[in-house]
């Protein structure tokens, strides 16, 4: 019979975490946990016993595998979702955990009703983020998206990158077409290209680079 339970299991190497860890799933009745680990290898070894559903996981184990050992879950199960919890919030660590497969990312220290909000985050729209992370995400974007470029050509490249023509941009902007067509063609030189569609083409992979 289908059940809305989700089973979880905890992966930590610090073991006063351990103890956090049991006390909060014996408050949340919707998922229980159905092991705890010390390392990335002892949750692989016990995985077609304990099946999980949800995996809450640190990235980092020393000396051990870590979040290599993701793709691992995922080819026993692929519907498994993955939440990371570590102190580490280093925008390249969190994007090399969601490169590696993880669904969500929290920042320690965690406490029982923000556990408790992440799982049931993952279980109805299948991904989490941490405030702090989100903020910091949200604040990363806002900020001037190529250092090589001013302040008025990012202005200029947010609103090509969106499709906008240079009449639109000169409108918003409070300028005329001449004026953009000035910047524009500074940032062709900069990017070493002849056209708009060059130029976008170039802004994509500098971002696949970033």
């Amino acid at each position: 019979m289908k059940t809305n339970l989700l089973s979880v299991i905890a992966i930590e190497n610090d073991i006063q975490y351990h103890e956090a860890y049991r006390y909060f799933f014996s408050k949340y009745t919707d998922f229980p946990l159905v092991g705890l680990f010390s390392s990335v290898e002892d949750a692989l070894i016990d995985f077609k016993e304990t099946m999980p559903d949800i995996i809450i996981t640190e990235m980092s184990f020393p000396g051990t595998l870590g979040i290599d050992g993701f793709s691992d879950f995922r080819k026993m199960n692929p519907d498994i979702k993955i939440i990371v919890a570590s102190e580490e919030n280093d925008f390249r660590m969190i994007k090399k955990a969601f490169k590696n497969g993880a669904n969500g990312f929290l920042t320690k220290p965690l406490t029982k009703k923000r556990l408790k909000n992440a799982l049931y985050s993952v279980k109805y729209e299948g991904a989490v983020l941490s405030n702090d992370i989100a903020a910091k995400l949200i604040a990363m974007f806002h900020q001037k998206s190529y250092n090589f470029f001013s302040k008025r050509e990012n202005e200029i490249i947010d609103f090509l990158c969106q499709g906008a023509t240079y009449k639109s941009i000169a409108d918003q902007l409070f300028v005329t077409t001449s004026t953009i067509n000035f910047h524009i063609q500074n940032i062709y030189l900069k990017l070493d290209v002849n056209s708009k569609s060059e130029a976008l083409q170039k802004l994509r992979e500098l971002d696949q680079v970033a």
